[in-house]
C-alpha cells in the first residue's frame, strides 16, 4: 500500500523538476495553498480560511521576511504595532495571534514536510514563533473597554426622545429624511428593547419575528430569532431566540413594520431595516447615527451603540429579572460575561441592601 499524503503536505503542493524564478515567493505561496487545503479538509469554511490567509500575508509584509525566517521577536514587534498604532482591543489581537499560531504550527509540523523542504531549498527551516511569553493570555471571557458603561435611565430617555424629535423635525420641514429618521428611532428602540449587538440588528429580516405562546399579547412580535449572533472563532454565527419583554418596544416595531417600512417602496426586500435606495442598512451607519445623536445631546463619548445592550442587561437586573433568563436573552455562554455587563445603579444597590439587612434588623434580640 502507498503512503497516505496528508491534505496540505509539501509533497502535494510543490512542483518537482521546475526551476522557479522566485523560489522564496513560490515556497511561501505553496505553504499558504497547503494550509488552505489542510483547513478545508478539516471542514472549515472559506469565510474562516480567507481572513486567516490575509493575516499571514500581512505578517509577511510586516516582517519583510518569509515564514522560515521568522523569529518569536517578530511577533512581539507586530503585537506592539497592533496595540500602540492600530489601538486594537486585546481580544482582537489575541485572535490575530491565534491565527498566526495555527499557521506556524502547521508549517512546523513534521507530518506536512515543510521543515524538510525549506531546509533543502534554503538551508533554513520554520520554527515555532508564538509562545505564552509573547502572546496575550486569555484571562477573562469579556475584555471590553473598562470605560464602557450603560446609559442611565435618564440618559436613555433623553436619547430616545431626541431620536423621536428628529422624525418630527424632518416631517415639519417636509424633508425627505423623515422616513429614515423614523427607521433609526425604531432601530435604537429595538437594540435596547431586545439587547442586540450592531451586526445582529443590521442583519435582521422581517421573517425573524414570530409569536410567543407565553406572551400572546405581543402578537407576531413576541419572539425575535437572532440568526447572526457573535460567533466563536472558526464557527458559524450563533443563533438564539430573544423573548419580547418590553411592550412599548413591541408597539414601536409594530408601527414601523405596518405603517412606515412599506413607504420605502421595497416590499419584496427581506431586511427589517431598509434604506431609501432599497438596500439594507449597515453596522457603520448605525454607529454614525448613534454618535451624531449622542454628541448633539452632549452625552459622554464612551457611550456607543453597544451601551444600549449594556443598558438592557442592567435595567432587567434592576427590575428583578432572573440572571439565567438574561444570560439566555443576550446569548452569553458564561454568566461572568453577563455579570460584567451589569452596572446597577446606586438606588438599586441601596434597595437590595435594605432587603438584605431588613430581616436581621427586625429579628428580636436573643
Amino acid at each position: 500500500m502507498g503512503r497516505v499524503v496528508l491534505a496540505g503536505a509539501a509533497s502535494a503542493e510543490l512542483v518537482g523538476g521546475v526551476r522557479q524564478l522566485r523560489p522564496e515567493e513560490a515556497m511561501a505561496d505553496a505553504m499558504l495553498r497547503g494550509w488552505r487545503a489542510q483547513q478545508t479538509a478539516r471542514g472549515l469554511r472559506a469565510s474562516t480560511i480567507e481572513p486567516r490567509e490575509r493575516l499571514v500575508r500581512g505578517f509577511i509584509s510586516f516582517t519583510n521576511e518569509f515564514p522560515w525566517q521568522w523569529t518569536p521577536g517578530r511577533v512581539e514587534e507586530w503585537t506592539l504595532t497592533l496595540t500602540s498604532e492600530r489601538h486594537l482591543a486585546p481580544a482582537t489581537i489575541r485572535g490575530y495571534q491565534t491565527d498566526l499560531r495555527l499557521f506556524s504550527e502547521y508549517i512546523t509540523d513534521a507530518r506536512y514536510g515543510w521543515v524538510a523542504a525549506c531546509e533543502e531549498a534554503f538551508g533554513e527551516f520554520p520554527v515555532a514563533i508564538c509562545h505564552e511569553w509573547n502572546t496575550i493570555a486569555h484571562l477573562n471571557d469579556y475584555e471590553g473597554s473598562p470605560e464602557a458603561r450603560p446609559l442611565s435611565r435618564a440618559e436613555l430617555q433623553r436619547f430616545l426622545d431626541y431620536a423621536d424629535e428628529q422624525v418630527d423635525r424632518a416631517a415639519r420641514a417636509k424633508r425627505k429624511g423623515a422616513l429614515a429618521a423614523y427607521r433609526d428611532a425604531t432601530l435604537f428602540k429595538v437594540v435596547y428593547g431586545w439587547g442586540l449587538r450592531r451586526t445582529e440588528t443590521a442583519r435582521l429580516d422581517l421573517a425573524d419575528w414570530g409569536r410567543n405562546p407565553a406572551a400572546p399579547e405581543f402578537g407576531r412580535f413576541g419572539m425575535l430569532h437572532v440568526r447572526y449572533g457573535k460567533a466563536v472563532r472558526g464557527q458559524p454565527p450563533r443563533r438564539r431566540n430573544v423573548a419580547s419583554v418590553m411592550g412599548w418596544a413591541v408597539d414601536a416595531v409594530t408601527d414601523y413594520v405596518e405603517n412606515i417600512r412599506p413607504r420605502f417602496g421595497v416590499v419584496d426586500h427581506p431586511a427589517l431595516w431598509v434604506t431609501e435606495r432599497g438596500g439594507r442598512i449597515k453596522p457603520p451607519e448605525i454607529n454614525a447615527r448613534f454618535v451624531a445623536y449622542r454628541d448633539a445631546l452632549g452625552l459622554p463619548r464612551e457611550l456607543t451603540p453597544h451601551s444600549l445592550r449594556h443598558s438592557y442587561v442592567t435595567h432587567l437586573t434592576e427590575n428583578g429579572a432572573d440572571r439565567r433568563f438574561i444570560q439566555e436573552q443576550v446569548g452569553h455562554r458564561c454568566d461572568t460575561s453577563t455579570a460584567i455587563y451589569t452596572h446597577v445603579s446606586s438606588d438599586f444597590m441601596n434597595t437590595a441592601l435594605r432587603k438584605a439587612i431588613g430581616p436581621a434588623l427586625a429579628a428580636p434580640a436573643g
